[in-house]
């Protein structure tokens, strides 16, 4: 049998190889010649050296404009800079100028709300041309349109108080060049940046005057002239030198967890790829999951004995205490004189349980993390006489109304209403990443099948016939369909999930994540909170 998880894991990491290329070796050595960093480069200048990176949305659009848009052609990320979580959003030059595609919003919007939820500073790397004329209907109008990322500019420098620090690092064109005009510092290099609500071209065309780049937008006339500016470097390396003074200057959050000596690599590595089997449809043990990411494998369970198709309880991830929520797997052996239930699936009694645990840590102030096997809710007439949906709703409310930070990691199934009530992206939580074997649908395809096609495939096999040609193509067409949906490549393509980890840097993103969404006290609620008293804060 095949191992699954590692197999799924090496062509997520040859696909994620090949999207960090970008636009290839020529537009890299072009960026060089002209003086210039990559995207990449610079984000790596501005992280701690050694430290972990939790990339955000990196294949955002990878199967969409034939190839063309490797990342939505900006990098979005959580690092750490002289040890504070920070957001960093960096125009890729090399693909398409670092123009904005549809999706190139949909990141930045994301990364705008990880730095407003966790109340955490946000570094703008700007290299862009603007808009991707050709595709503007997905970014120009519309609610979530471009002009959000500006909306967020305002409330994050206005009432929430979040640093935003914006380096024109290359262009910086027309409506683009409000998001450093609403930024709290802004930084120009010399002789490569261009800030402008019109080029050299447009300029000539809209009024008749003839002026250079330099003169018109650059960095001295920024920083001595029109005052816009306020910091001119020298080249990309002293930009991103100063972009780190000005973080380190930052007083510190009162939340802020003590980093802790990362333990030495223990070499079982593969180990962790025999976790999940080789059929997504088989048992396992999820403990086994949660040991690989817990302190010391270990989990204080809260109501062991009861309900043991879902697992809470207490632990630790780098030092931090948090409430686990896990769906256990498999066929679940009941109390005497009680039928076995079916892993993975939410009852009565399992979703009252975690609905009171979910509860209790909001209480104490202690963040959450789910992780998702689950393929639903308990049908059938014995589950609604016992009041399914009262105890789900229970659970849901629980959930979405916790002040907590919420951290999700999908391992296997991620289905049906459980899939919400197990901190669904609608009810926004902090982050939520994914292993390369997450299945993220309202139902598995059989199911589908069967919910569309099942009168159809009875009748066929009470006759002992075959189906009919047209039904028997589409029963093939919507299990690959399905399948396709399932994987966790198109969730992450699509902002479904935050990031693909692997079993190996799963404890390190969880931690990277936990640490960034505790520099807000909360509450933990939407995409951002504002403070009770607007009157006095926006004075």
């Amino acid at each position: 049998m095949s191992n699954r998880l590692r197999q799924l894991s090496d062509e997520v990491r040859k696909l994620e190889t090949k999207l960090r290329e970008a636009g290839g070796s020529k537009r890299l050595e072009k960026l060089h010649q002209q003086g210039k960093l990559s995207a990449r480069e610079r984000v790596e200048l501005l992280r701690d050296k050694g430290s972990s990176m939790l990339e955000i949305g990196l294949l955002v659009a990878y199967d969409q404009y034939e190839g063309q848009a490797p990342a939505a052609g900006v990098v979005t990320a959580v690092v750490r800079v002289h040890g504070r979580e920070t957001v960093v959003v960096a125009n890729d030059a090399t693909v398409k100028a670092g123009s904005w595609w549809p999706e190139t919003i949909k990141k930045i919007l994301r990364a705008q709300e990880i730095a407003m939820r966790c109340r955490i500073p946000i570094v703008y790397l700007v290299d862009s041309a603007g808009v991707n004329l050709p595709y503007q209907e997905g970014v120009f109008p519309g609610q979530y349109g471009a002009a959000r990322i500006f909306y967020y500019n305002s409330i994050m420098r206005r009432y929430l108080h979040i640093p935003q620090i914006a380096a024109v690092m290359g262009q910086c064109i027309a409506g683009g060049a409000y998001l450093p005009a609403l930024s709290d510092v802004i930084l120009m290099v010399r002789g490569t940046s261009f800030m402008g609500l019109g080029g050299p071209n447009l300029v000539k065309g809209a009024t008749g005057q003839v002026v250079d780049s330099e003169t018109l937008g650059g960095a001295s006339t920024h920083t001595e002239i029109s005052g816009v500016a306020h910091y001119a470097l020298d080249n990309d390396e002293a930009c991103i030198a100063k972009i780190r003074d000005l973080i380190e200057r930052l007083p510190t959050s009162t939340r802020a967890v003590a980093l802790l000596p990362r333990d030495a690599e223990d070499g079982k590595h593969d180990e962790l790829y025999d976790l999940l089997p080789a059929d997504h449809r088989m048992s396992y043990d999820m403990h086994a999951v949660l040991r690989s990411i817990l302190d010391n494998g270990k989990i204080d369970e809260f109501q062991e004995s009861l309900a043991r198709e879902m697992i809470c309880g207490d632990a630790r991830i780098d030092g931090i205490t948090v409430g686990v929520i896990a769906n256990q797997r498999g066929l679940i052996k009941g109390r005497e004189g009680e039928k076995p239930r079916f892993g993975g699936i939410v009852y009565t009694e399992s979703a009252e349980k975690v609905a009171y645990f979910i509860d209790r840590c909001d209480r104490l102030g202690i963040p959450l993390l789910f992780v998702q096997d689950v393929s639903g809710f308990m049908v059938g007439t014995e589950a609604e006489q016992e009041g399914i949906i009262r105890a789900g709703a229970r659970f849901v409310e629980a959930m979405a109304t916790a002040r907590v930070p919420k951290i999700v990691l999908t391992v296997n199934h991620a289905s049906g209403a459980g899939y919400y009530a197990m901190a669904g992206q609608g009810f926004d939580p902090d982050f939520i990443l994914s292993w390369p074997t997450g299945r993220m649908a309202v139902m598995e395809g059989e199911s589908a099948v069967q919910a569309v096609h099942g009168p159809s495939l009875e009748a066929a096999k009470k006759k002992g016939g075959a189906l009919a040609p047209d039904v028997a193509k589409a029963v093939e067409e919507m299990r690959a369909d399905y399948e396709h949906q399932l994987d966790a490549r198109y969730a992450a393509a699509r902002g479904f999930v935050d990031a693909i980890v692997y079993p190996e840097n799963t404890r390190e993103m969880l931690s990277l994540a936990l640490r960034a969404s505790l520099h807000n006290p909360g509450p933990h609620l939407g995409p951002f909170v504002l403070p009770p008293h607007l009157s006095e804060e926006g004075s």
